[in-house]
């Protein structure tokens, strides 16, 4: 009876499919990621689930062992490597594309650029009235992702030179709510990864230097000519190396990367 129960167990363990690859993070590489796993998935039969939420929540789950990889909008922090070290992760970091970061609008308004100084103006409360920036006499509603958000530290870093959000900036769970709300919002403006980009709302052309406007495009952000890009990343324990490789050195082919541009996203080559 023993016997028999054993190799009922050695059966049933052999039949059990293998654990899925679990993929969590940025919300700005999550279409991208969600279509390479699809294709991947159809090529390979392997099974990946693909989760955003947020940089922040990525990295943390790669901290506590709960995701595979990383989606991240973002450089890893320095405290989340120490915290990575502290658990006895060597983690490793991969460039899989890059993204230009749309500066949106309502459609109807007459507002069609905008300075990194007067965007700063805006996220942070100093201009409230789009007549302030030659627009019309409307205020100004201003969206931002959450603080977990990679998208929303970097367009800090790089835009309001690490200053403070407005304290009645309405802060959104995800990019699509975002997408949505500033088509319905008159007074409107939110900051966006490039391929949630649609035609209900408009994307500004923006000025580092208040003389060249350049629009948030594939080909100027592949030229690096629109100011503000950055790159995508995908984050992992270097001990899952071999369970990671075969999605990663998918995503970095030649079908994985043009992937990449079908989604809206700029190759990394």
């Amino acid at each position: 009876m023993k016997k028999q129960i054993l190799s009922f167990m050695l059966v049933a363990t052999m039949v059990l499919p293998a654990v899925a690859q679990k993929i969590k993070g940025s919300d700005t590489v999550l279409p991208l990621a969600q279509k390479e796993a699809e294709i991947y998935g159809k090529k390979t039969g392997k099974s990946i689930t693909v989760i955003g939420g947020g940089s922040g929540v990525g990295i943390a789950a790669l901290l506590d062992g709960t995701t595979d990889i990383a989606m991240s909008s973002r450089k890893m922090k320095f405290d989340e490597k120490v915290k990575c070290q502290e658990a006895g992760k060597s983690i490793v970091e991969k460039v899989i594309a890059y993204d230009a970061l749309a500066v949106i609008v309502h459609p109807s308004n007459s507002v069609s650029k905008l300075t990194r100084a007067q965007i700063e103006g805006i996220f942070t409360g100093k201009i409230k009235n789009w007549k302030e920036v030659g627009g019309a006499d409307l205020k100004i509603v201003p969206y931002s992702r959450e603080t977990s958000s990679g998208t929303y530290e970097f367009f800090k870093e790089v835009i309001l030179k690490n200053k403070n959000y407005v304290s009645s900036i309405l802060s959104m769970p995800a990019t699509g709510a975002i997408v949505q709300s500033v088509s319905q919002t008159k007074g409107a403006i939110a900051y966006i990864g490039l391929a949630y980009m649609e035609s209900n709302v408009k994307a500004l052309q923006v000025s580092f230097d208040g003389k060249t406007y350049i629009t948030p495009n594939e080909q100027t952000a592949l030229n690096k000519t629109y100011p503000v890009i950055r790159p995508l990343f995908f984050y992992y324990d270097k001990k899952l190396e071999a369970k990671n490789a075969p999605f990663i050195n998918f995503v970095m082919s030649a079908e994985g990367q043009k992937i990449v541009h079908n989604v809206g996203y700029v190759p990394v080559k």
